[in-house]
């Protein structure tokens, strides 16, 4: 077991307030007071004052204090919180020891050093030389152990591992809700708790593992917002994905996601063993709750299931309904090769370019072909197919036809899956004009997941898509709490509040969304539009050329310079975008027309859109730039063709 780093010399003392830290003498004392601690808090404390107003990463403490021994991290969290305690270290704004989300800890009080000799006797307690446990001096805490597990590097079977952590999480969701379970509840109607699930940390050593990390904090946060919505609310991933490669302070991520609840969780690899640490903390005086390690052999990962889940099930019961019960009792194998290839699909996907999506669909292609059971990746398979087709990669009727293929696999399987559910309704919408049908589809997913902000997103833009606002702006106000940093839920919710002529206020949200990620899609189309309806074309064209698409600029250049009297540029962009884009662009032709009162060509071109089966029609009943028409009988007729109710 390697020592403490003793390149400092042991006869210094390190002062900070009014703590004295003697490592020769291995005292602490605070105004001439003795504190006791044990002494692997000692060591902890000792490389923390060595090391101020800096991270000190978790993996430098365990290295530094323990050596090449692996101990669970779950320890290490109980001596800070021991220190706090001895420290008296309670104050929210005066902290010495700070926790930074994911990473580490800083020590974060200036610190002095004078050599012993020449300073005056203190007094102190010595630490006795023998490791005691921790639990005779924190006893709240619980009885840490120092768990031993050699480091001896061997291949280990990485598709058990991932049967192995699906079922490994649900008691990491499971065993949180009980905690939040037994408290107090919130203090009037309307709040409730609020937890953010910060990305799994990678520390196998393996940066090709990352996609496994970012796959199981999503099923994490699934797993946990599935469990009572109306109690718990989880911050979904986009939010918190934000913080991976940061350094942040675990009190500023409290205040920039409004939770009151942070549950940090890492990965490890070692030998024949994968181990996930989970760990909740609340933010207001960065306590540690509750942490637990999960750690299994990979000979005999795939025998815990049943274990598992009867142990989850035996805590929980009398917070679930029967209905959920029943869902937990049944068992749910998957591939573990197929696992990690959906893991590998949802990571590309997530990563919104063309070439991704096209990865993206052959991982989820492989992982339906090795599980032809596994539902979820029907889900994805369906959704890169309907993206693929919007972007004009795939021709429209094969790629409709095999979106709606997987999806309905996806219900065969499981008709529970609430993602299923959403997929099914954009189908339903942009393929099918079937408002009610997809409608029902949303209402289905809100039912089951009503925590997911995909979900309440979605559910959102059909009730606003369908003009019934009353119902749409609420929801997506519930998306942004739900997922803050998330810049689609504010450029939803602005778009919501630019169909109902809140105009202001939808510029603001949507420079909102802009600041999150200028990247966003739609955010600058719909600023450029709100610009326009407002007497500002100038404005507009900048905002056109930060657009992320050609598709998207031509269309959105001829109604600006129309708006700023322009007409010959206006006319060129057009006959430009209609050379480009007549066979997937037909909608934004007729809003271009239509903007410019040309109603004759505005209904050829909605013509062409509903022939193509253009995604933009779902926008018919509310688009502003739709609004010349609306005294055209021909405009209702359109909208009976379409299924729409008429105004």
């Amino acid at each position: 077991m390697a020592p403490i780093i003793n390149h400092f010399s042991m006869s210094n003392l390190y002062r900070f307030g009014e703590f004295v830290l003697d490592p020769g003498r291995r005292t602490l004392s605070c105004a001439d007071s003795p504190v006791s601690l044990t002494p692997k808090a000692f060591d902890v404390l000792l490389f923390l004052v060595r090391n101020p107003n800096r991270l000190v990463t978790k993996e430098e403490l365990l290295q530094a204090v323990w050596g090449d021994t692996f101990v669970e991290e779950g320890n290490l969290t109980q001596y800070i919180s021991h220190l706090r305690k001895a420290l008296g270290d309670n104050a929210e704004d005066a902290r010495l020891i700070v926790t930074i989300a994911r990473k580490g800890y800083q020590f974060t009080v200036d610190v002095s050093v004078a050599d012993a000799a020449e300073t005056v006797r203190h007094a102190a307690v010595q630490v006795s030389t023998a490791e005691s446990s921790l639990a005779d001096a924190q006893p709240v805490l619980g009885n840490p152990k120092d768990e031993v597990v050699s480091k001896t590097p061997k291949h280990w079977w990485s598709a058990a591992a991932l049967a192995a952590l699906t079922v490994i999480l649900a008691a990491v969701a499971y065993t949180s809700w009980r905690h939040f379970a037994g408290m107090a509840p919130p203090t009037s109607q309307t709040q409730k708790i609020m937890l953010a699930v910060m990305p799994f940390e990678n520390l196998t050593g393996d940066p090709n593992k990352e996609y496994l990390a970012d796959g199981l904090t999503e099923e994490t946060i699934s797993q946990l917002g599935r469990l009572n919505p109306e109690q718990l609310g989880v911050i979904a991933r986009t939010s918190v994905m934000g913080y991976k490669h940061k350094n942040e302070r675990l009190d500023q991520v409290g205040r920039d996601l409004s939770v009151q609840y942070v549950l940090e969780n890492s990965l490890r690899e070692s030998g024949g063993h994968m181990r996930l640490t989970a760990q909740l903390i609340q933010v207001k005086d960065q306590t540690h709750l509750w942490s637990q390690d999960y750690d299994y052999p990979m000979k005999d990962v795939l025998n815990v299931e049943d274990e598992v889940a009867k142990a989850v099930a035996h805590e929980i019961r009398v917070r679930l309904t029967s209905e959920q019960q029943a869902e937990l009792a049944q068992a749910h194998p998957v591939n573990p090769e197929a696992f990690d290839a959906y893991l590998h699909g949802y990571y590309f996907f997530e990563r919104n370019t063309d070439k991704d999506t096209e990865m993206a669909a052959k991982y989820y292609e492989r992982a339906t072909q090795l599980d032809p059971s596994f539902a979820l990746a029907w889900v994805g398979l369906s959704r890169v197919r309907n993206w693929q087709v919007n972007a004009v990669l795939i021709p429209a009727e094969e790629g409709h036809r095999l979106a709606r293929e997987a999806v309905e696999r996806a219900l065969a399987l499981n008709p529970n899956l609430a993602t299923a559910h959403v997929q099914m309704g954009r189908i339903q919408q942009q393929v099918d004009f079937d408002w009610a049908g997809a409608d029902a589809s949303f209402q289905r997913a809100l039912a089951l997941e009503s925590g997911n902000p995909e979900v309440v997103r979605m559910s959102a833009g059909s009730a606003a898509n369908l003009g019934h606002f009353e119902e749409a702006l609420p929801l997506n106000r519930r998306a942004v709490d739900l997922d803050p940093l998330n810049a689609d839920s504010w450029e939803s919710l602005a778009e919501t509040q630019f169909f109902m002529g809140q105009l202001d206020q939808a510029a603001a949200d949507c420079k909102k969304a802009l600041e999150l990620n200028p990247d966003v899609v739609a955010a600058h189309t719909v600023l450029s539009q709100i610009y326009v309806m407002q007497g500002r074309p100038q404005d507009a064209l900048p905002e056109i050329e930060l657009e992320r698409y050609d598709s998207g600029r031509g269309w959105l250049y001829a109604i600006a310079y129309h708006a700023l009297g322009r007409k010959k540029e206006s006319d060129s962009a057009l006959s430009e975008f209609i050379a480009k884009y007549h066979a997937g662009g037909a909608y934004q032709i007729a809003l271009v027309y239509a903007f410019r009162n040309q109603p004759d060509e505005a209904f050829e071109w909605l013509g062409r859109a509903y022939a193509q089966r253009d995604g933009g029609l779902i926008e018919t009943k509310v688009d502003p730039l739709l609004k010349n028409l609306h005294s055209d009988p021909r405009f209702a007729a359109f909208l009976k063709k379409l299924n729409l109710p008429t105004f």
